[in-house]
């Protein structure tokens, strides 16, 4: 992980409560988080979003936006089912659109080795702050000097949290062959290989894809029609009472109660 900009000790400070799962892709990436409210979750987004973009702009040269557009934050119902399935369709990225055969083969940041090979999930972190002072002195480094070695710890999810570690990455484990086994199905159908992690890093990050899929995301990840309706309910319940609130406040009608977990326009976030 790499950072500019604020010390290490905000970063530290606005991150996520647990970090569950990291998969990436080759444009995007996907975490499953456990968070305190809605702001942690907010500061601790803009602050990785915002880092992570300036790093790959020194990394690659890009000189416009990274980004092409907001966050996208889903949550996830309780029920082991959904949680097992956000993990798998996480640990799925890379070989289900048949870029690689395996997941351990991704040539990016993946978390399976970390989950079931116990391999450190690590990078560095840049203190670029540091290195623009030890420039403006005409000072010369090297690429480490101003850096330091972190591991992202990863937990378990929530459902298998009384588990022994082993039965954790067993189950684990199941989910990655069940990946692997869909995957291999699915090529054998279309008569196609994988593309392979040599041809990955050969791509230009310049390029783009000639089709993009684009399908809007849902309110919320269920397993069962019940939660669903219990969800939905809450959200348009929150919604009624955030627009109710904000015609109060637009009228100067005081005071004004906004709903717990909410943004209301130029006031402080309402926690509870």
């Amino acid at each position: 992980m790499r950072s500019a900009g604020p010390s290490k000790e905000r970063f530290h400070a606005t991150g996520v409560r647990q970090l569950h799962i990291t998969g990436h892709s080759p444009q995007h990436y996907h975490c499953l988080l456990r968070i305190r409210d809605a702001k942690q979750l907010r500061d601790f987004m803009c602050y990785f979003n915002s880092n992570l973009a300036r790093e790959i702009a020194r990394l690659v040269g890009w000189r416009d936006k990274i980004w092409s557009r907001r966050f996208t934050a889903v949550v996830v119902s309780a029920e082991p089912e959904a949680q097992r399935s956000r993990l798998k369709y996480l640990l799925g990225h890379g070989v289900k659109e048949f870029l690689v055969e395996r997941t351990r083969e991704w040539p990016g940041v993946h978390s399976v080795r970390a989950l079931l090979d116990d391999e450190p999930l690590a990078g560095y972190w840049f203190d670029r702050t540091q290195e623009f002072a030890a420039r403006q002195r005409g000072e010369e480094y090297g690429r480490l000097d101003f850096a330091e070695r972190e591991t992202v710890t990863l937990s378990p999810l929530p459902c298998w949290e009384d588990l022994p570690v082993d039965e954790q990455k067993r189950r684990v484990a199941e989910i990655v062959h069940e990946v692997e086994s869909e995957a291999a199905a699915h090529r054998e159908k279309a008569g196609t290989t994988p593309m392979g992690a040599a041809a990955i890093r050969k791509q230009n990050p310049h390029d783009q894809p000639q089709r993009s899929k684009k399908s809007p995301a849902p309110l919320f990840h269920a397993a069962s029609k019940r939660v669903r309706d219990d969800f939905r309910a809450a959200y348009y319940a929150f919604v009624a009472a955030f627009r109710e609130a904000a015609e109060r406040l637009k009228a100067g009608i005081l005071p004004v109660v906004f709903p717990a977990g909410s943004f209301p326009p130029a006031l402080p976030f309402v926690g509870g």
